[in-house]
């Protein structure tokens, strides 16, 4: 069972670490641009425009994490004809989507002038970026659907591939069109767009080489089959629900902190990469919870289930523990990396106690969610969420007169453990009862 977690959980590691990577190849070519003014406000743009666009994305998450519980419990019954539909179904609802996302490019561009403000010509040129890159949703969004199918059908090495071809491809298309053809922030965003496509039609490659022979069950009728789709629908729905409550949070958190004395926005930013660079690790193994968990449950195999549960926990643990060895360490270095203002570096400090407590509190939030996504039982997920959430608020609002940025860090706190401990008692039945005969939600 080790062998079967890591095989799935590297690879995810790994594709989750490159990520952050397309929008800092962009950072970083425009921050050498050698213009008449400031690069700055280019990589102001970027930052702006990138910010957009993957508060677009993240909100249709749910196509890839959908995708890939129906798609693993599939493979656990060994039922290709329905891993086919499943492929079809996604991809035609990430081509709908994308359609309206082009469509409504410009109100949304308009909609972004409003809430954000305009400092210099920085939203002008994030606009521009947007108006290009939001060409890349149909390859962006297909990839999504593609992505949480082959998870699913537990191939994890494949959207390694395929993103490390993106972001080399990205590397060489953007510093080609900005530093060869002088196109600046649109040569920027017409290398992410290109490197997109490159990246579909490199996995369509894979997927004709790998998965042929699947081809004889495509049926489009049945891909539409208003039963399935209405449960497609609801799964994607509670997905849709849990990710709009960890962008409140998570929005408001910058909210929060931005109103706050100088300079805790930047000390709460810069200790929220701590987070996040736990995250990629726990989203590894999350991606391979819903792969092994979804397939046994499909497969109707309850002590593999259980079995899969408990040593994806542990290892859960035993990363969370090394986390907060390495923050307790090395924690005061690696804020280094990111900051060498020293009056910044003090004001970490007092907090620091506060992101040892971060993989402790969070890595079964992080793990439950594959695990429930995997058995698409997304009703728990969503609900214990919702919870967590309220908490979250409700706690902040009652501490922060009297403790400042110390409430806010003891709210995203308990609402790490918040989500943690209610997915864990609300599913408890459902994953260690007797029987998993049962399917309902």
């Amino acid at each position: 069972m080790n062998k079967r977690i890591l095989s799935l959980a590297l690879p995810n590691i790994i594709t989750n670490i490159t990520v952050p990577l397309l929008g800092l190849v962009d950072t970083a070519i425009v921050g050498h641009l050698d213009t008449q003014g400031s690069n700055l406000d280019y990589i102001g743009a970027i930052a702006v425009g990138t910010m957009i666009i993957n508060f677009i994305y993240w909100n249709f998450g749910f196509l890839r994490m959908g995708t890939s519980g129906f798609t693993a419990q599939s493979y656990g019954k060994r039922d290709l004809k329905e891993s086919m539909n499943i492929l079809t179904r996604a991809l035609l609802i990430a081509l709908i989507i994308s359609f309206f996302l082009i469509l409504l490019q410009y109100p949304i561009a308009l909609a972004a002038k409003h809430f954000i403000e305009n400092k210099n010509q920085v939203l002008d040129l994030a606009i521009r970026y947007f108006l290009i890159v939001v060409w890349a949703a149909p390859a962006t969004l297909g990839m999504y659907a593609i992505k949480g199918w082959l998870i699913g059908m537990q191939d994890s090495k494949t959207p390694m591939y395929i993103a490390i071809l993106i972001n080399v491809m990205n590397i060489i298309l953007s510093l080609f069109f900005v530093f060869q053809l002088n196109m600046k922030i649109e040569g920027v965003a017409l290398g992410t767009v290109i490197s997109q496509y490159i990246g579909l039609i490199a996995v369509i490659f894979i997927w004709f080489a790998r998965y042929s022979k699947l081809k004889k069950y495509f049926n489009l009728k049945a891909s539409l089959d208003i039963i399935k789709m209405k449960e497609f629908f609801k799964v994607n729905s509670d997905i849709f629900l849990r990710t709009t409550c960890l962008i409140l949070v998570t929005t408001y958190f910058t909210i929060a902190s931005s109103k706050m004395e100088y300079p805790i926005l930047a000390v709460n930013a810069i200790l929220m990469q701590l987070f996040t660079l736990f995250s990629y690790f726990m989203d590894g193994f999350a991606y391979a919870s819903e792969s092994l968990c979804g397939r046994y449950y499909g497969a109707k195999d309850q002590n593999n289930l259980k079995k899969s549960v408990k040593y994806i926990l542990i290892w859960g643990l035993g990363i969370s523990i090394v986390f907060m060895i390495l923050y307790f360490f090395f924690g005061h270095n690696l804020i280094g990396l990111l900051t060498n203002q020293k009056h910044v570096l003090e004001a970490t400090k007092p907090y620091m106690v506060w992101v040892l407590l971060i993989p402790l509190t969070g890595f079964v939030a992080f793990l439950y969610d594959g695990i429930l996504i995997g058995m698409t039982k997304t009703v728990i997920m969503r609900n214990a969420i919702f919870i967590a959430t309220a908490s979250f608020f409700i706690l902040y609002l009652l501490l922060e007169p009297m403790l400042g940025n110390t409430a806010l860090w003891i709210s995203f706190i308990t609402y790490l453990l918040g989500r943690s401990v209610f997915m864990a008692i609300l599913s408890h039945k459902t994953i260690f009862g007797k029987s998993n005969e049962s399917r309902t939600r």
